[in-house]
């Protein structure tokens, strides 16, 4: 893996989350699922991301996709952590 790669803002997420590790509760696990963007910033998301294809994107909108980028993967690793949680809680009696 390249320095850079590991001193990107994910990588460094990555650690400090450790989503391999699913050690959350039940309950806080599930909260996290319920974590997603809104109706409005989706729309946002895949206007933006048409633009980036077409390549029409202006500076600002660039590093506003790029935001959404790294929040979005912030989430996933949240999220993975809570279904290694999830996957790991013991059987209901």
């Amino acid at each position: 893996m390249s320095v850079a790669t590991e001193a990107s803002e994910a990588a460094i997420l990555g650690r400090v989350i450790r989503p391999e590790s699913g050690a959350w509760s039940k309950e806080a696990a599930e909260s996290m699922l319920e974590f997603d963007f809104p109706p409005t910033d989706l729309e946002r998301m895949n206007l933006l991301a048409a633009k980036a294809r077409e390549g029409n994107l202006s500076p600002a909108e660039n590093e506003e996709l790029n935001n959404y980028r790294d929040v979005g993967r912030l989430l996933e690793l949240l999220q993975s952590k809570a279904r290694l949680s999830l996957k790991r809680q013991p059987p209901s009696s």
